[in-house]
């Protein structure tokens, strides 16, 4: 019926309006230009909104600080992964035994942090207890799920904390620019460390 309008419905995310949806995307494409351009080290949120055509308090209410527009700068990738792992192909996704999904999860795991390595670094910097909720809680149940499944009698949770521990950002840049390891041999590592938890 023309003209009716509906409450909002309790518990419920309020619908976006369509000019912050434009603001927000627009916020986005811009800060990830001038990260692709001049790297995340002078990534600021003044700048950003200068260049975006908004107003600084624009930026600051939808994102809160610079974290939090790394965040959203990550998110549409992480929803790809997680749906890539959740149900995409074997052996990445269902369908294949644990041991290979772990090894295929971590390896892509690699990838993931790898495209985005930037952006991961500048969320490492202020690493905070918060870091282990969102996407890594997520990475954490999955992993300790299929360990689980694989070897039913070690400790999943914590197997999965180790495992993941020399899957970030920093670790990984350290062994391809100090180490001169390549992105295949720091996943192969990850398969034998992996290899070496299930044997247990």
């Amino acid at each position: 019926m023309r003209g009716r309008r509906y409450l909002p419905v309790v518990g419920q995310p309020q619908p976006e309006r369509a000019d912050a949806a434009r603001n927000r995307q627009r916020i986005i494409e811009v800060a990830a230009r001038m990260i692709a351009e001049h790297g995340t080290d002078g990534l600021s949120l003044d700048e950003v909104a200068r260049a975006a055509g908004v107003g600084v308090g624009t930026v600051y209410r939808r994102f809160g600080d610079r974290t939090g527009l790394v965040y959203a700068l990550l998110d549409e990738q992480e929803r790809r992964f997680q749906s890539d792992f959740f149900a995409g192909p074997p052996p990445l996704g269902p369908g294949a035994p644990p041991c290979d999904r772990i090894d295929a999860f971590l390896s892509a795991l690699v990838d993931r942090i790898v495209a985005q390595e930037g952006l991961f670094l500048l969320l490492e910097k202020g690493r905070k207890p918060s870091t282990y909720s969102g996407p890594y809680r997520v990475h954490h149940i999955h992993l300790a799920t299929l360990l689980s499944q694989a070897c039913p009698h070690v400790n999943a949770a914590y197997l999965a904390d180790a495992l993941l521990a020399p899957v970030n950002a920093r670790l990984i840049a350290f062994q391809r620019e100090e180490r001169g390891m390549t992105i295949e041999e720091i996943k192969a590592g990850l398969t034998d460390l992996a290899a070496a938890v299930i044997r247990l």
